[in-house]
This record gives C-alpha cells, structure tokens and sequence, in this order.
C-alpha cells in the first residue's frame, strides 16, 4: 500500500488540517526527505500552498488548528504547532500553542525549521545573487561541483527542483541531482 493509501486510509479522506475532501495529496514535512507515514500528512492544495508559501496565509483558513492540533497523529501535531507559530501575531494561535503538548523529541522535530524563532533571529538561505532560497524552489548549478564521497560530478546548468534547507546553516541546502540526495552550498546555485 503506498503512504498516499494510508495516510488516505489513515484521514478518512479529509485534509488532515482544515478536514477538506477535495484535491487532497501528502506534504512530507520539512526536514524529512522520505514519504512515510510519520513524516507525511494529508493536505487539500488551499493547505499545501499556504504552507509553502504559494498563496498569502489566511489566518481565519487556520481556525481549524484548533481541531487538528490534537490529533493523534505526531506529524499533525507537528504541522499544526508550526502553523501556529506562523500565526502567532494573530493572538489567538497563542492561546492554543499555551494549551498545546508536545513531548520532547516530537517538539524537537516541530522547532527544526525554525518557525517559533523571531524573524531577526530565523537563518535565510540566499543564491549566489543574494536572492532568498525557500523550501521547495528550484535552483540552478552555477559551477561543476565534485560530490564528496563519491565519483560523481554535477555539471553547471543542472536543474536541483524541490530542495530542503539546512536550518542550523544558512550555506547548505539538498537536493536530488542524477537522483542521489546531495549537499550543496548555497553560492554555487541560482534561484530559477
């Protein structure tokens, strides 16, 4: 059974967040590379766009935090305590963050991308140009890079799509290039 199936099986069909039906796919949450059903949760694409920043966050689409946030399901939690930290200046998400429980390896995974630290305090990737790089941009080498560990070359002008960022560094990033999983330094790729 693939992780779309359960986490399907596992929501009843409902966005895991907001409990929409329709154009429901998973989101694996940041850092987390692999797709699994701890690491994974069912969103509508009104959820997945404001999470990745495609869309302005509606902070009354958010209310229904106020549900998930005591899901059973750790990766839920986890999205909806980082949701919450986004929407802090709201008011009200304080409210709940102060009602909210989180044992200490599951916050410890919640506070990985920083969204509980003030904006001034929160480490930003930026390309060779100084342009901010954000989770799921694509990028482009600017130069050859010889990969560490193995014999392997990735040749300037490749394409690196869907890369992750690196919250304890602001000059790494990963992402997947000739399908292996590398580190790349953030002066050697431009933003697409």
């Amino acid at each position: 059974m693939s992780v779309l199936q359960m986490l399907q099986e596992r929501s009843n069909n409902h966005c895991e967040l907001c409990n929409a039906t329709e154009n429901l796919k998973p989101y694996t949450i940041p850092p987390s590379l692999n797709e699994s059903m701890d690491t994974c949760v069912l969103v509508c694409s009104t959820c997945h766009d404001q999470i990745e920043g495609n869309t302005d966050m509606d902070a009354n689409h958010w209310r229904c935090l106020n549900d998930s946030m005591w899901s059973e399901h750790v990766a839920v939690q986890i999205m909806s305590w980082r949701l919450l930290q986004r929407l802090r200046n709201e008011g009200w998400p304080k409210d709940l963050l102060d009602m909210m429980y989180l044992d200490d390896e599951a916050l410890a995974l919640a506070r990985a991308t920083g969204e509980h630290e003030d904006e001034a305090n929160k480490i930003v990737h930026r390309d060779v140009n100084g342009v901010i790089l954000a989770v799921g941009d694509s990028v482009v080498l600017v130069k050859d890079l010889k990969v560490k560990g193995s014999s392997m070359v990735a040749k300037q002008g490749t394409a690196v799509r869907n890369i992750r960022l690196d919250h304890e560094n602001a000059e790494y990033i990963e992402g997947k290039v000739d399908g292996q999983q590398i580190v790349i330094i953030t002066k050697y790729v431009k933003k697409i």
